[in-house]
């Protein structure tokens, strides 16, 4: 295994369809000019309520990226 070294940067991907989905955005959008990127870790999971129901969620995470 070799040894790497690790940057991480914090991203809020939001989704009215789901925790998953916010989380899939913010790293979609990310890939496009962050590259290596390794793994994520949820941090903050928020919501808004509309009439009583969820209508959007909202994720904080932190990205890591292997430095070139």
């Amino acid at each position: 295994m070799a040894n790497h070294v690790y940057k991480h940067i914090e991203l809020t991907g939001s989704s009215p369809e789901s925790i998953e989905k916010a989380i899939k955005n913010a790293i979609s959008k990310a890939s496009e000019t962050v590259h290596n990127l390794r793994w994520f870790e949820v941090g903050q999971l928020r919501g808004e309520i509309v009439g009583g129901s969820v209508a959007h969620w909202q994720v904080t995470l932190k990205v890591g990226f292997t430095l070139d």
